[in-house]
């Protein structure tokens, strides 16, 4: 009985080892990542700006001035408590009160009240001044990607919508990378990051569609909240090129772990040339919404458009999700009356939860209408064109 029950402890033992040995192997799988986490992080990820900087310090000071009160005040208490123990002879003294003393207990902690926070106060109002910007950007949260829009500066009418890269959710819905498998950006790879000039500075307006968001990216030292029908804003001056990575920062539904943001600093020439291909880009997109489009060639738009901005929800089969509907057998998919899908896409429904996409052509709309109309199961013929798009809009 004995041998057997040390048998049985040493392949527990075992296995708990080659469990443990698993997951270290796993967890080191991944490599930092330059501008987003790093493995085992500890401290403040590493900053890009000066106000990052600023709240760097601001941290390792508070830190350490609360540290120091910490172990001053508690020692006192502990001497005093062990040295004037009753068993060793000590009785309690009968005074009263003690002006000195508590005038000596209010002014001090006064005074490191005001030492802390003048520097504090200097770096809060230095994050408020969106003054003077350079460039301009709106940032809209919605469910669940982020919508750029270039306001002012250069690149100004540019626009563009950033959603998790579609390979990084299809691994995620598979259960994530295979065992071994290494990537260092998972689930913060986005299809069209947000470009942005090096050494100037820029001022993001933050907004939503349907609930509360927050854009946060911890190297720029900015966290703020985009809320529907408000508009917030906040700045950054990146000082470095390079990929810089954040999230949504607002528990915004049960995708909000898919909505990652991508900020790529660009040098002031890169920028520049970046700008001039996206203006071509748009360019090329502002189709006539006159134009009378054939079936299949709308179809193959659709189907674009709806691997980039549709397929995270509904899915590549068109069969939805937990709450997300199907679009596949849909009863108003199927539905001759196709203003009743150009409604929903215009207007959004569900209080939000299926969003609004006016931000897309009427061109883009058409098409992935037609798409699914015409996909899965749904060979229903039918064809909407722009102009119908057009038409419905308010």
């Amino acid at each position: 009985m004995k041998n057997t029950t040390n048998k049985a402890t040493s392949i527990l033992w075992a296995a708990m080892a080659f469990a443990g040995s698993a997951l270290f192997s796993q967890a080191h799988a991944v490599n930092d990542l330059p501008g987003g986490p790093a493995v085992n992080q500890l401290n403040l990820a590493p900053a890009v700006t000066k106000i990052a900087q600023e709240q760097q310090w601001l941290h390792w000071f508070m830190l350490i001035v609360c540290s120091v009160i910490f172990v001053a005040v508690f020692a006192v208490m502990f001497y005093s408590i062990w040295k004037h123990r009753k068993s060793v002879g000590h009785k309690a003294a009968t005074f009263h009160e003690s002006v000195t003393v508590e005038i000596i207990w209010t002014i001090v902690p006064f005074i490191i009240v005001i030492l802390m926070a003048l520097p504090a106060t200097k770096v809060v109002v230095a994050m408020k001044d969106t003054t003077n910007a350079d460039l301009t950007i709106k940032a809209t949260g919605m469910q669940w990607k982020w919508g750029y829009d270039y306001i002012k500066g250069e690149g100004e009418g540019i626009g563009f919508v950033s959603t998790l890269d579609s390979e990084h959710r299809a691994l995620s819905d598979a259960g994530g990378p295979k065992k071994g498998e290494s990537i260092d950006n998972y689930l913060l790879k986005v299809d069209a990051p947000l470009v942005v000039p090096v050494d100037k500075k820029v001022r993001i307006i933050t907004t939503a569609n349907d609930v509360i968001h927050a854009f946060m990216v911890p190297a720029f030292g900015i966290k703020q909240d985009a809320i529907p029908g408000f508009v917030r804003d906040t700045w950054f001056r990146a000082e470095k090129v390079g990929d810089y990575y954040g999230q949504c920062a607002e528990l915004c539904g049960k995708e909000h772990a898919y909505m990652p943001i991508h900020v790529r600093v660009l040098s002031a020439e890169d920028y520049s040339a970046w700008v001039v291909a996206e203006q071509k880009k748009l360019a090329a997109k502002a189709d006539d919404p006159s134009k009378v489009w054939a079936l299949n060639d709308i179809v193959a738009r659709g189907e674009k458009v709806y691997a980039q901005n549709c397929a995270a929800c509904h899915q590549a089969s068109g069969k939805g999700a937990g709450p997300i509907k199907a679009l596949d057998g849909s009863v108003v998919v199927l539905d001759a009356d196709k203003s009743k899908t150009i409604a929903i896409l215009l207007n959004g429904q569900n209080n939000g939860a299926m969003p609004a996409w006016r931000t897309l052509s009427d061109t883009d709309i058409a098409a992935v209408i037609s798409y699914t109309k015409n996909n899965w199961s749904n060979k229903t013929g039918q064809l909407v064109q722009p102009s119908d798009v057009l038409a419905l809009r308010k």
